[in-house]
């Protein structure tokens, strides 16, 4: 097996699995602050959860630009 396949495919499963971790945590955070709000015990507002998007999705695009990069380099090297 090439080691460009290999990266891409590690890169790729890091993607997926990232996304997945983003969704565990943004819907964890949301119930928190949505539980925290009605109950008196955080100011913030449930929709605040949603800014933890960002750092997962800058990694997320991280991961499938360097999946797609190795995956080029594999085809320019058969």
């Amino acid at each position: 097996m090439n080691k460009y396949k290999r990266l891409t495919y590690l890169f790729a499963v890091l993607a997926i699995l990232l996304s997945d971790v983003m969704c565990a945590a943004v819907a964890n955070s949301y119930c928190m602050l949505q539980m925290g709000g009605r109950y008196g015990l955080c100011s913030a507002p449930a929709y605040v959860a949603f800014f933890q998007v960002i750092p997962y999705g800058v990694g997320i695009v991280i991961c499938i630009i360097l999946a797609c990069f190795f995956n080029r380099k594999r085809q320019k090297s058969l």
